[in-house]
């Protein structure tokens, strides 16, 4: 039998899991937005840790919220394909860099984007 300690600690990852997913399928993104600080407050994972998880995280719900997206006719591609280009070389970089900064810092420059979409969404 599963001690309780260790359920407690997969139903914690499958609400961060459902709360990520329902994110990025309402928004078409923003789960990292939840995942991150999830993963760092509550499963006390090291910042550049859960940087690094909630992509692998990420990419299957991206892809599912896009084929969902795709069939339902909400895809534009002629605006998807070059971003993606632009995405993918800029996930290369971030991915490059995010071992060269320090926790500190990385929670600092997350939490100003996080502020900064929050203000953009508001006005």
């Amino acid at each position: 039998m599963i001690d309780l300690n260790k359920r407690i600690w997969v139903l914690k990852i499958v609400l961060i899991g459902l709360g990520t997913g329902l994110s990025n399928g309402l928004f078409g993104a923003g789960g990292g937005m939840i995942a991150v600080p999830s993963m760092v407050h509550i499963l006390k994972l090291d910042e550049h840790d859960a940087h690094a998880t909630a992509v692998a995280v990420i990419l299957p719900l991206v892809s599912v919220s896009a084929y969902i997206y795709f069939r339902n006719g909400l895809l534009d591609m002629k605006q998807a394909v070059p971003v993606a280009i632009g995405g993918v070389i800029g996930g290369a970089i971030g991915a490059f860099l995010l071992h060269r900064i320090p926790s500190k810092w990385l929670c600092r420059i997350f939490a100003l984007f996080m502020i900064g979409a929050a203000v953009r969404m508001i006005f």
